[in-house]
């Protein structure tokens, strides 16, 4: 089900052919919108941008995206000369708001065709300086005050539930980003990596983990197997949290921790070897309150080219993963570099 938040464009907005839970009509702060939905669970939430008080302000749509998924955002502009111009556009692109449009027929059409990144990719200026990509470098940091950044990334993989796949899902996807990127993969206090008989991947210790890290720092990305290691999360740039959304391995991780979905609930959750359909997953994220950032089906690990794994790597933001057989200088990463 669908969430609307109206105030200009109310009745336009009242003939869109959706589902709606939830409907507000008015003009609210950005802490009012984020406090009522933050644990409120919807498909798509439409938003009028005239109901968000002080939008023409970026920096009001930057706090809104901190707290709220924007995969999950419809932006209704009111085709106004702040809301315009280039540089407010490149910056929702920035904080991953990609279903911007200026008219209601635009939000039914992103509502059945979502944009990803290289459908708005025109719109984004990037800062560059000597080759160098600048962006944005904290929450309180001005808008247009940007600090260099590093291009490595350091993404964690962790079993939620027992045998989710972490270790071949990191062997598939390092295989398939390497056509673009150059990637490390390593495991810790493990060796399942010997068994794939694949270059950069490596086997270390708890302890040498942190000296791993900076070994590789030159390469784009590091992808970490993170089962068997607690410091991992903390080193990471970001962690991923898989679960095998079968019955029976849902109710024995329940049954060995009550509490753990709570403790996950706003972290970046995957459903791995997953055979839900669309639907089974709304199910799921209404009655664990848990919202899914992907779901991969069961994939080949034989095969360096799957169209599900490289979505997902996409929404990552392995942006050249658009084409999977891309060669070239690999320059662009999360999105930060071109």
């Amino acid at each position: 089900m669908n969430v609307i938040i109206a105030n200009k464009y109310r009745d336009a907005l009242a003939g869109l052919d959706i589902e709606v839970i939830k409907k507000l009509e008015g003009e609210f702060t950005v802490n009012e919108i984020i406090e009522t939905f933050k644990n409120f669970y919807f498909q798509r939430m439409v938003l009028d941008v005239t109901a968000l008080k002080d939008y023409k302000n970026i920096k009001t749509l930057q706090q809104l995206s901190l707290s709220l998924d924007m995969d999950k955002l419809i932006l209704l502009l009111d085709g106004s000369p702040e809301t315009s111009d280039p540089e407010y556009l490149s910056d929702l692109i920035s904080m991953r708001i990609y279903n911007f449009t200026m008219n209601v027929e635009g939000v039914k059409w992103l509502y059945d065709h979502p944009n990803s990144y290289r459908d708005v990719a025109q719109y984004h200026q990037l800062d560059t300086t000597h080759g160098a990509t600048y962006v944005q470098s904290s929450v309180d940091t001005p808008i247009h005050e940007f600090q260099e950044v590093k291009r490595n990334v350091v993404i964690a993989f962790k079993d939620i539930t027992p045998g989710a796949g972490s270790t071949t899902l990191i062997y598939v996807a390092k295989k398939q980003l390497a056509h673009n990127y150059d990637v490390v993969a390593v495991e810790v206090d493990k060796h399942d990596f010997m068994y794939f008989d694949d270059d950069k991947m490596y086997s270390v210790s708890n302890m040498e983990l942190g000296n791993t890290i900076s070994k590789y720092s030159a390469s784009d990305a590091i992808l970490i197997d993170a089962n068997a290691s607690p410091a991992a999360e903390s080193l990471a740039s970001e962690t991923i949290y898989l679960l095998e959304p079968s019955k029976i391995q849902l109710n024995k991780l329940l049954a060995r921790d009550p509490h753990v979905l709570e403790r996950i609930k706003n972290k970046k959750v995957v459903l791995n070897q997953c055979m839900l359909s669309d639907q089974d997953v709304s199910d799921f994220e209404y009655e664990t309150g848990i919202s899914v950032f992907y779901k991969i089906p069961p994939i080949n690990d034989q095969s360096d080219a799957n169209e599900a794994l490289n979505k997902f790597l996409v929404k990552l933001g392995f942006y050249k993963q658009d084409n999977p057989n891309q060669g070239g200088d690999k320059k662009g990463l999360m999105g930060l570099f071109k």
